[in-house]
């Protein structure tokens, strides 16, 4: 909960009512009685650099309590149609370098995700598709969804969509059908090294999302959990195997994602600004 104290604004522990000052330094201790002589500043708990953008909260965790993050977080293109349309949350029992894998995994489509409304294992079909470096990530350049994926026939129009990973765990599809947009950010949080939180928000200002609002988010509710489910599945292999086998142009993605991860450790660690490891190339698989 946030008080004020003295003018000042805090933070109040629920277990025992200590209150903490935005610089980490304790306030009050409520316990203490008015013989109990104490210099309560001299208590201070770790802060983190928070930054307010686009309605949602960023907060900077990095390893050296006296880090910064050198730089403000991203903007989304596409947050459109005032509170978000859906906001769904699950925790993933998975490394988040699994979890990342897994969200950027182009081929497991047809097998994982198989309902009658957006594709079967048997629709496959060929595909290229031009990447190229941002920011702190990569982008599938704006391009047109594949056939064969369903749901994008519920736009109407001639849907565009633009995919965008980024450091340490954002994924954004952002879908543009004339001037109606769709974004669709999936944020990875590590719970700890054996899970990971997955969450998921979607803005839009297209008339389905007030007209089919209930199935659009149980189909998202149901992406995310059956991606839950195989990443149990692979946990059982991973206890017999750690090994992970990638191939290209499938898995350049998951390449690129443990050389940007180097990339930005060892720019932190030599004090010198970030220099983008990702070279712009056609991909193609088979999904």
């Amino acid at each position: 909960m946030v008080d004020d104290e003295g003018g000042q604004e805090t933070v109040e522990c629920p277990y025992h009512g200590w209150r903490f000052r935005a610089d980490g330094a304790c306030a009050a201790i409520p316990s203490l009685t008015a013989d109990q002589a104490m210099d309560v500043s001299r208590i201070r708990v770790r802060r983190y650099p928070v930054e307010e953008s686009q309605g949602l909260v960023f907060v900077w965790i990095g390893a050296d309590p006296r880090s910064e993050p050198g730089e403000p977080p991203p903007v989304f293109p596409g947050v459109v149609g005032g509170a978000p349309k859906l906001v769904d949350r699950m925790v993933f029992d998975a490394h988040i370098d699994h979890a990342v894998v897994g969200l950027m995994d182009p081929a497991h489509g047809p097998y994982v995700h198989q309902q009658w409304w957006w594709r079967s294992k048997h629709s496959q079909h060929e595909k290229a598709k031009r990447f190229e470096p941002r920011d702190a990530g990569f982008t599938m350049v704006r391009h047109e969804p594949s056939k064969n994926s369903r749901a994008y026939a519920i736009l109407g129009g001639q849907p565009l969509t633009e995919i965008t990973f980024r450091l340490p765990g954002l994924r954004w599809e952002h879908v543009t059908v004339g001037e109606r947009q769709v974004l669709s950010l999936t944020c990875l949080t590590p719970v700890n090294p054996a899970q990971t939180r997955i969450t998921q928000i979607v803005w839009s200002d297209h008339p389905a999302f007030l007209l089919l609002k209930p199935f659009i988010a149980m189909g998202a509710r149901a992406f995310l959990r059956q991606d839950g489910h195989m990443v149990d599945l692979q946990n059982e292999g991973l206890r017999y195997d750690p090994t992970l086998l990638w191939i290209d142009d499938a898995d350049r993605q998951a390449k690129w994602y443990q050389q940007l991860k180097r990339e930005w450790t060892a720019s932190r660690r030599e004090g010198r600004a970030f220099a983008n490891p990702v070279e712009a190339a056609v991909l193609k698989w088979r999904s």
